[in-house]
């Protein structure tokens, strides 16, 4: 791998460029954004050189695409008419099952590697890049077959996510978004309502002032703006709605049981307790 072109120099797509510097990459890496995105990921040392797409695209031997959801599927047929043969073509969308299959159609199952990263922050853009963004947590890889994941630029990609400290992780499209629905999608969504409906109470003003840490645990995820999560509602909205009827159902088992609530707190209190706590 010689040659990697990134579209999209955000936080997502800068670090991974800024990961593959550190972990050894000696190659060229293009950048493919706004004029203004490019140049903060060229000013953090991440990409070499800024290109238009079809140009970028043509001398890639890996085309990264880490940009929302839906502009990854607007893109993928401009990708596919450039990218050379030899290339392989991979994202980090945050849902897996449109985007493979759109790939699957246009440049054919062959080429194209589905992929998501569970990393991330708050603060967004190549400012916050962070060469270890990816160090230790899951990266998800959605290969349209699981054999594919032998061939020879798959392999030589999940190398360089490993040089990066990432733990890849293979799984089909469907069973990526099942999970990012249960693990990702479904809180996001439990704090969203819990802080809507703060929201809506008459004292909601002394409520977000007199909160303690619980509240502001529990609301964290409800800072998230709808313009990141629209394409993710959009395209993974069938397994969110299947979890959230299940939440109402479990909301309402705890609600008629208040007075013997402690088989619920016990059975939560060993599953959150196998959940990593993380500092940063």
């Amino acid at each position: 791998m010689d040659t990697v072109a990134v579209l999209g120099t955000g936080l997502i797509g800068t670090s991974f460029a800024l990961a593959l510097k550190s972990a050894g990459f000696r190659g060229r890496i293009i950048g493919v954004s706004s004029p203004a995105s490019v140049r903060a990921a060229v000013e953090r040392g991440a990409v070499d050189e800024p290109a238009e797409l079809a140009v970028a695209v043509r001398q890639a031997d890996l085309v990264y695409l880490a940009q929302p959801i839906q502009k990854i599927l607007d893109l993928i047929p401009e990708v596919a008419r450039h990218a050379r043969p030899d290339a392989l073509v991979t994202d980090a969308g945050s849902t897996k099952r449109r985007i493979v299959e759109c790939a699957g159609r246009r440049l054919g199952e062959s080429q194209f590697l589905g992929g998501h990263p569970m990393a991330g922050k708050e603060s967004r853009g190549a400012a916050a890049a962070d060469a270890d963004l990816f160090r230790d947590r899951p990266y998800f890889l959605t290969p349209a077959r699981p054999e594919m994941i032998d061939e020879p630029r798959i392999a030589g990609f999940m190398d360089w996510l490993v040089r990066t400290g990432a733990k890849p992780a293979v799984l089909s499209a469907g069973e990526h978004d099942r999970l990012v629905a249960a693990t990702s999608h479904l809180p996001q969504m439990i704090s969203t309502a819990l802080a809507s409906l703060l929201a809506r109470q008459p004292d909601a003003a002394i409520l977000a002032e007199s909160g303690g840490p619980g509240l502001a645990d529990m609301t964290r995820l409800a800072l998230s703006s709808h313009d990141i999560w629209a394409d993710i509602l959009a395209t993974n909205g069938d397994e969110i709605s299947r979890l959230l009827e299940m939440a109402e159902i479990r909301l309402r088992e705890i609600r008629t049981s208040l007075d013997d609530a402690k088989p619920a707190f016990d059975e939560a209190y060993s599953f959150a307790e196998r959940v990593p706590r993380r500092t940063v």
